[in-house]
């Protein structure tokens, strides 16, 4: 039976150098980490829930922090830790991990740079440094966050950002003067300089468009001329079609009046061939 722990790292800004960045964002979260409580009797494991055991951290032996050079002018120039910028311009990279035993985990170089063996051994002696001091930071945050939650303190990524710093998600309460506010107040508006004209209610100056605000007419509330041309065709084969149904109309009434009362009115069967005439007191309501 084992654990199974996924690390997920999720870029927000990126100035250069995240392979140290994310190096020490994974140790941090690895060690800052509580798994459940278990306990194994023969075949059976069980585990507990935070409410019956406190979680236990994972077992890590030693933090690997990732120490990243550029270097210049085929290796003349050598910088640690270098911006997003310095990293468009260096000519190869060399990241070192290693830990604060000054054991080395892995050795990388890309670029268009040939290293010497003094400039790698330099390097090294260079992480062994910075290693040390990382490592000694980062335990110094878990046990202050440890302790912070033992006693229940305030803790957490918010608590841990210096209250003088741009990034801060909290300020400390200032007192406001609320005295005179109203007679301020009251100069403030006496100095500025009231609108000439003011409209409150909207302006009409064309059908369908209105205008609120201080009185400034607008041009956009004119039809254009082809909008004109389209209306007066819209408006021309509207009373043409209006013209053909009075013609229909007219002609069906003046058939109507031609036919006599009394005449009989012949109905024919197109299937049977039938004529079949009848009288006007017999026709159907329908027909009539």
């Amino acid at each position: 039976q084992v654990w199974q722990i996924r690390l997920d790292m999720h870029l927000l800004n990126h100035d250069g150098n995240i392979t140290d960045a994310a190096s020490i964002a994974g140790i941090v979260a690895l060690c800052h980490f509580r798994r459940p409580d278990v306990s194994v009797q023969g075949e059976e494991v069980t585990v507990y829930t935070p409410e019956e055991r406190d979680p236990v951290p994972l077992s890590i032996h030693h933090m690997p922090i990732c120490v990243s050079f550029a270097f210049f002018h085929q290796g003349t120039y050598l910088l640690v830790d270098p911006t997003e910028r310095e990293e468009r311009v260096m000519d190869g990279l060399l990241v070192i991990a290693m830990n604060k035993h000054h054991e080395i985990c892995t050795i990388q170089s890309s670029g268009v740079v040939m290293l010497l063996q003094d400039q790698i051994l330099r390097c090294s002696k260079i992480t062994a440094v910075k290693v040390t001091e990382i490592t000694e930071l980062i335990q110094k945050a878990l046990e202050n966050d440890q302790k912070a939650r033992k006693e229940g303190g305030k803790f957490g990524f918010a608590e841990s950002i210096p209250n003088q710093r741009i990034t801060v998600f909290k300020m400390e309460s200032a007192a406001v003067d609320t005295n005179d506010v109203e007679e301020q107040a009251g100069e403030i508006i006496a100095k500025a300089d009231p609108p000439a004209e003011v409209f409150a209610n909207p302006v009409l100056h064309s059908p369908g468009t209105a205008q609120i605000g201080e009185g400034i007419e607008s041009s956009w509330g004119d039809l254009e001329e082809s909008e004109k041309e389209e209306a007066m065709e819209e408006e021309g084969e509207s009373e043409a079609t209006a013209f053909e149904c009075d013609k229909v109309e007219t002609e069906d009434t003046s058939t109507r009046r031609e036919t006599k009362k009394d005449e009989p009115i012949v109905l024919s069967d197109s299937e049977e061939e039938e004529v079949v005439i009848l009288e006007p007191q017999e026709l159907p309501r329908k027909t009539r």
